[in-house]
């Protein structure tokens, strides 16, 4: 019973003193709805994560390894936000926006060299997003996330059919995605792929390749089939693309 105690304190914080104070300042102040208790956060969360400036945090809020948490001036966290930030950490940019119930999830126990989370200046990752950064997820400025979102810098090894997969191990390269981006809902980004700066993720891709600057790409698997500086749109032409 102590073994697996101890196993679960060690998902959760640095030691056992910092689960006990971790939690407990979350107990006290994470329940307190309204501009009330945002305000008291703004405050006392301070002695949990490293905060630049002020930072707007709903009730319902879960933080692990707190003290890897990283918040930029302007930062918005919304109700039911799950962050669990262990070595590697996660970082939010300056105004921006993680919105209800998104699950930003480093959870690196496998001392993989470049597992973390970091998000530029004024991106959204909207409703129910799933971030898994075990291999490092870095998304520039002024991204958009639709809404059940998954970047997942994070694979299985399948290739021994005498074991288990659940026993083989896994793959983190990395996912890159450039400023200026929009990705749709329902996308999937899988791991080792990078997207490039002005990017038009459709709804429901899902994106197993490389995408390059101003490219407009859709499907399963996703496929390019614009650039939008050789072809411009014309607003006529956005009724024929399904992003959001």
């Amino acid at each position: 019973m102590f073994k697996q105690l101890n196993l679960y304190i060690s998902r959760q914080a640095t030691s056992l003193p910092r689960y006990i104070y971790e939690q407990t300042l979350q107990a006290l102040c994470g329940w307190v709805p309204s501009i009330v208790g945002i305000a008291l956060r703004t405050l006392v969360y301070r002695k949990l994560v490293q905060m630049e400036g002020s930072a707007a945090i709903e009730d319902g809020v879960r933080l692990r390894f707190a003290g890897n948490v990283r918040l930029g001036r302007g930062t918005y966290l919304d109700h039911g936000v799950y962050l669990h930030a262990c070595p590697g950490g996660i970082q939010i940019g300056p105004e921006s926006l993680v919105m209800k119930n998104a699950i930003l999830h480093v959870y690196n126990f496998r001392n993989l060299p470049h597992a973390g989370i970091s998000i530029g200046a004024r991106s959204l990752i909207g409703e129910s997003c799933i971030l898994r950064g075990q291999g490092g997820i870095t998304i520039g400025d002024d991204v958009y996330l639709g809404t059940l979102v998954q970047i997942l810098a994070v694979n299985h090894v399948f290739h021994d059919t005498s074991r288990p997969i659940s026993r083989q191990g896994i793959t983190a390269q990395g996912i890159s995605i450039g400023s200026g981006s929009w990705i749709g809902s329902g996308a999937i980004i899988l791991d080792g792929v990078t997207i490039g700066r002005n990017v038009v993720i459709g709804a429901g891709a899902v994106v197993s390749k490389d995408v390059p600057d101003y490219a407009v790409a859709v499907g399963n698997p996703a496929r390019v089939v614009r650039n939008l500086q050789a072809e411009p749109l014309e607003i006529h032409d956005k009724e024929r693309l399904v992003v959001y």
